[in-house]
C-alpha cells in the first residue's frame, strides 16, 4: 500500500490517500475520492503507513489527471468564485448577517461548499434554496469561528512561520488560559493570542512538559524556607527549576536542582 499526502490548494492542509500499488511522483496532480465526492489535488509527499495512524478511513487516489481534468478544475474555480459573490449578494438581499469567506465545488460538482462567519446563528434555508436553484447541486453552508477562519485564510504567526492551523494541524484542539499560567507567561493578549484573536495553539504543545517541570515548585507569593533562606517567592524559572526569594533584606536565587544532589 502506497500512502501519499495530497493538498487541494497551496495553503491548505495535507490529507492522506491510498494509491494501492501505484507509484506516483511528487507534485503530480491526481483525482481523489473523498466523503464529499471527487476532488482535484496535488501530491506533496509520500509517507510511511506507521506515521499516520489508523488506515481505516483512508480513501483512494482514483487516477492521474488529464488535460480535460485541468480544464474542468479551472472552470470549477471560476464558478466557485462567482458563487461566492452570488451567495453574498443573496444574503444581503435577505438581510442575513453573513460574511462569506470561501467557496469550492467538488471536482465532480456534486457539492458546493461555502464558508461564512456571523456573530449570531443564521437561518439560511431560503438562501440555500436560491443557490440550489442556480447551481443545481447540493449546497453546504458552514458557519465557522475565528480559529477556523484563520485556518482558512492563512497567515504568518508571531514566530515568523506559517500558521499551524493552516499548515499541519488537522484538528484544532482546545487551548485554555491555564496552559499560559502553567508556563508562567505574562497574560498579555498581545503575547498569548494568535492572529485569530484566540489563545495560541502552540500553548498546548509543551504544556505537558511544563506540568511535569512544575512539580515541587512553590507558587509565586508563597512563603518558603529553603536551606535556611526564608521569605516570599517573587519569581520562578520553571524549566531551570530556580526560584527567587525576597527575604526582606535581599533577593536570593535558589537552584532547586541542587535539592536532589
Amino acid at each position: 500500500m502506497n500512502i501519499y499526502g495530497v493538498k487541494f490548494n497551496d495553503h491548505g492542509k495535507v490529507y492522506y490517500f491510498n494509491a494501492s500499488n501505484i507509484n506516483i511522483h511528487l507534485n503530480v496532480n491526481v483525482i481523489v475520492e473523498t466523503e464529499k465526492g471527487l476532488q482535484y489535488g496535488k501530491v506533496v509527499e509520500k509517507v510511511e503507513q506507521n506515521k499516520i495512524g489508523s488506515l481505516d478511513n483512508i480513501k483512494n487516489i482514483i487516477r492521474l489527471t488529464t488535460k480535460d481534468d485541468y480544464k474542468q478544475y479551472l472552470k470549477n474555480l471560476k464558478d466557485a468564485d462567482q458563487a461566492l459573490k452570488n451567495a453574498q449578494k443573496i444574503a444581503n438581499e435577505l438581510n442575513l448577517d453573513m460574511r462569506f469567506l470561501s467557496s469550492s465545488f467538488t471536482f465532480d460538482r456534486k457539492q458546493l461548499l461555502l464558508n461564512f462567519t456571523s456573530d449570531e446563528r443564521v437561518d439560511f434555508r431560503e438562501l440555500t434554496k436560491k443557490l440550489a436553484s442556480i447551481y443545481r447541486t447540493r449546497i453546504e453552508l458552514r458557519q465557522i469561528g475565528a480559529r477556523d477562519k484563520a485556518s482558512l485564510v492563512g497567515g504568518i504567526g508571531s514566530c515568523g512561520k506559517e500558521l499551524c492551523c493552516s499548515s499541519f494541524l488537522k484538528t484544532l484542539e482546545s487551548v485554555s488560559m491555564n496552559m499560559a499560567k502553567n508556563q508562567n507567561l505574562a497574560l498579555n493578549p498581545a503575547k498569548i493570542n494568535g492572529c485569530c484573536g484566540r489563545l495560541l495553539c502552540c500553548l498546548a504543545y509543551e504544556d505537558e512538559c511544563y506540568e511535569i517541570a512544575r512539580k515541587g515548585l512553590p507558587s509565586i507569593g508563597s512563603n518558603v524556607n529553603f536551606e535556611g533562606v526564608s521569605g516570599k517567592v517573587t519569581a520562578i524559572d520553571i524549566l531551570n527549576r530556580k526560584i527567587k526569594i525576597d527575604t526582606g533584606n535581599e533577593i536570593v536565587e535558589i537552584n532547586l536542582n541542587n535539592e536532589s544532589n
